[in-house]
């Protein structure tokens, strides 16, 4: 991994220490992938999601990486279709409720049905490129409360956006805005065999590209 990089993840994982280490490192290697790429270069904030924990704990980090702070620690709800109390099935198709995999770049917010919400646009062909036309948006939801959620067993769940609590929903969609990262990650092989921005070097003649595609009421 470049310099920069390995020094940017003993930062983090100071910052987050409840964080796994490797997930971190290969969201900043994503974000190096798309920058070199011409994709968001003025990015300052980076949100990290890791699916691999359960619903109930804290598993999206929201960091300002030219302040090197830790602004969010925060736990975040996954597609219905993804699982219960455990994320386990993902995916890019439209009506599936599953939450996808990958790297984001935001764009702008609007208020929809759920509230205050932050659009993405995914970055990696097939595998999140549809977010925009699925309505994949980050928002604010009710159901995201861990007490109301111990009794179920598991946080409630979205259509495959990843809601967070609504106290917190609007001064972290604020700060995400407009050209910030957004990294979901899941050990599923497909996805990291396949990835171009976690094998940068590998498919360095196929440059990440934001689509921009025809928008949608936003989902749940």
């Amino acid at each position: 991994m470049p310099t920069g990089t390995a020094v940017k993840v003993n930062l983090l994982s100071r910052l987050a220490p409840d964080a796994d280490p490797k997930v971190l490192d290969m969201a900043l290697q994503a974000v190096h992938c798309a920058q070199t790429s011409g994709v968001a270069t003025d990015a300052q904030r980076l949100a990290v999601i890791d699916y691999s924990r359960p619903s109930l704990q804290p598993r999206l980090w929201v960091f300002d990486l030219h302040a090197g702070k830790l602004l969010y620690e925060e736990v975040v709800a996954h597609g219905q279709g993804s699982g219960d109390n455990y994320a386990t099935r993902f995916s890019n198709r439209d009506g599936s409720h599953q939450s996808s995999l990958g790297l984001f770049v935001t764009t702008d917010t609007y208020i929809g049905r759920n509230g205050f919400s932050l659009r993405m646009d995914g970055l990696e062909p097939g595998i999140n490129d549809r977010a925009m036309s699925r309505a994949i948006v980050m928002h604010g939801a009710p159901y995201v409360n861990p007490i109301a959620g111990k009794a179920m067993g598991r946080l409630g769940r979205s259509w495959g956006c990843p809601a967070v609590r609504t106290t917190v929903a609007k001064p972290m969609l604020e700060l995400l805005k407009r050209g910030q990262f957004v990294f979901s990650y899941y050990p599923d092989p497909a996805w990291l065999e396949r990835s171009r921005l976690l094998n940068c070097g590998v498919h360095a003649s196929t440059a990440p590209t934001s689509p921009r595609q025809p928008l949608r009421n936003d989902h749940a």
